[in-house]
């Protein structure tokens, strides 16, 4: 954060990237933050039609949106191959930065974001949005109080059901690296968070779609700096109707007891021989109200409030620069285990290919 900053009455925000996420983020600035209003919307063929529903001005391009002086700081939630030059540009004009996970698709992409955030002296906050949902809070709550002792073994899963075609089609594209990076860097990043530890070593599989080529499942062994190990399987191809509870989940292993958490279900607490609920998120409705559910909407209510907070009080946000990329480098050597045939070790350095 730049010394020279003083504490802001208001933050007025741009957003670039209008689809799902981008909505979610217009939704989320104007019914559920304080200290901070949406001012203009820059990116993809639905910003103007955004920007009209919100009430606010569209720029026809990102730059143009970037050199407004009446925005502080910009919310990204762009195609994956967009991040790291807009996020770029962004510190350049010294606007802080909520970016959507993954941070980049390179580890170099992610250490030049650093750096341009760092001379800009501008705040830049990932956009792990797990941390912020309930049960994984109060399961990170619980571990940092030491109710299952030290933590020795997690086991993560994101299975989903309908393929890669239930995915935006973006997504499948060579530059945007495929959903270990898109998606499951949320769980590589929970790893990091319940545990404590670094990844400081990757064995992974992949298993591609055969009709397109695309990676559609991988499970990953990762040991961690402290000694502890975890597990992620990762998968788009489950037939109907799926397992339950394992749409984003873990289960977290202690030296005294176990966590059982489902993200959008219980968090459930293993000790002294039973279990407790700890926790529950009600389910989101989304045949009635859809993606805009307040149910949905509270860990980005949580999280984007956290970004706000700390650039008005003068902070670094609780989720850094560092995350994303930690949570980018294991990803990629998810990938170089699965296309090696070995265990790779990290840090990888630069070299992300």
């Amino acid at each position: 954060m730049n010394k020279k900053e003083m504490v802001m009455d208001k933050v007025r925000i741009g957003i670039i990237g209008s689809g799902f996420m981008g909505r979610t983020n217009a939704e989320t600035v104007t019914r559920y933050l304080e200290g901070a209003e949406l001012v203009a919307v820059a990116g993809g063929t639905r910003a103007p039609q955004l920007a009209g529903e919100y009430h606010v001005a569209h720029e026809a391009t990102v730059p143009q949106l970037l050199e407004r002086p009446d925005i502080d700081a910009v919310l990204i939630s762009t195609p994956h191959s967009e991040h790291a030059w807009q996020t770029i540009h962004a510190a350049e004009h010294g606007k802080h930065i909520l970016l959507d996970k993954p941070m980049a698709t390179t580890i170099e992409d992610c250490d030049r974001i650093l750096d341009a955030v760092h001379k800009a002296g501008v705040n830049l906050m990932i956009m792990f949005g797990q941390r912020f949902r309930i049960c994984n809070r109060e399961a990170r709550r619980l571990i940092q109080e030491g109710a299952i002792g030290r933590v020795t073994m997690i086991q993560e899963h994101i299975l989903n059901c309908g393929g890669l075609a239930s995915l935006p089609s973006w997504q499948s594209l060579p530059e945007n690296s495929g959903t270990l990076l898109a998606h499951a860097v949320h769980n590589i990043d929970r790893i990091r968070w319940f545990s404590g530890q670094e990844v400081s070593s990757v064995a992974a599989q992949v298993q591609k779609d055969a009709a397109s080529g695309n990676e559609v499942s991988t499970m990953a062994v990762f040991g961690l700096s402290g000694g502890s190990m975890a597990m992620l399987w990762e998968s788009w191809a489950i037939p109907q109707p799926g397992f339950p509870r394992t749409a984003s989940a873990s289960r977290v292993v202690g030296e005294t007891g176990i966590l059982d958490v489902d993200a959008y279900g219980e968090l459930r607490l293993g000790r002294d021989g039973k279990w407790s609920v700890i926790a529950r998120q009600d389910a989101i409705d989304w045949k009635g109200k859809g993606m805009l559910d307040p149910v949905r909407l509270e860990a980005y209510r949580l999280q984007h409030q956290e970004f706000i907070d700390s650039i008005r009080n003068g902070r670094a946000p609780t989720v850094t620069g560092q995350d994303g990329r930690a949570s980018v480098e294991a990803a990629l050597a998810a990938y170089r285990s699965a296309t090696e045939g070995v265990t790779v070790w990290l840090p990888m350095g630069g070299k992300s290919k």
